[in-house]
């Protein structure tokens, strides 16, 4: 069980650090990974991850950046959004629908991946991690069909398959059920609204102000596993 803390980013206790994985990963999660990534290389894929455990100053970095209009703002098609055309409230809306708030990520808990096929990677082509990218034709659609028929055998599924009116899909990126759901259950407004009155993250007031909304749109609206076997999820 994660403690406010770990849940939130604002400690690392309960991640081990992988320097030949470039990642921080969950200790169980990180076995399943392993286990994951062997089988995939015996079908031909060198799954590598390109996003693990992130901590609240990370995902603070990521959330201002794009609240200063330092990154690229997206709609669901990939398309870039006008930040000027914002106000605050939508700017938060805007954000929130590819980048988690600071303390409400779940890669805070170290049981999330963003993962690629490095193998498919073309000379010079630069990752962008969008849906196209893993739909038929593109680069990683192979990669996303083994998972499609492998990935429950790991107790890996994904938060974000589906758009539910909050986060925009996000295929690439997989969840540790087993360690994964107890987290969410554990990370309840109130935890969540602590982190971010404690912190400086650009937009606050307005997070804070509509922080029950936030959090029933944006972390809890996530699809539920689906093929993990009873023992997985334990």
């Amino acid at each position: 069980m994660l403690n406010e803390l770990e849940l939130t980013g604002r400690a690392r206790t309960h991640v081990v650090q992988r320097d030949d994985l470039k990642a921080a990963l969950q200790p169980d999660t990180l076995a399943a990974f392993l286990a994951m990534k062997a089988d995939a290389a015996r079908a031909g894929f060198d799954i590598e991850i390109v996003s693990a455990f992130r901590d609240f100053a990370a995902q603070q970095r990521i959330w201002d950046m794009k609240f200063r209009g330092e990154r690229p703002l997206y709609d669901a098609q990939g398309n870039v959004r006008d930040h000027a055309e914002l106000g605050p409230a939508e700017l938060v809306e805007a954000i929130a629908c590819w980048s988690a708030v600071p303390g409400a990520s779940r890669h805070h808990w170290g049981t999330e991946i963003d993962v690629i096929d490095r193998a498919a990677v073309p000379q010079d082509y630069r990752v962008r991690l969008l849906p196209q990218e893993t739909e038929p034709g593109g680069v990683f659609h192979p990669l996303h069909c083994w998972l499609d028929g492998h990935m429950f055998r790991y107790g890996f599924y994904r938060p974000y398959r589906t758009y539910r009116g909050g986060v925009f899909p996000e295929p690439w990126h997989l969840s540790y059920a087993p360690v994964s759901l107890r987290a969410l259950e554990s990370l309840t407004p109130e935890v969540f609204a602590e982190a971010l009155a404690t912190s400086s993250v650009l937009g606050r007031e307005i997070l804070l102000a509509r922080i029950d909304a936030i959090y029933r749109r944006y972390v809890v609206n996530v699809d539920a596993p689906d093929g993990i076997a009873p023992a997985a999820r334990a």
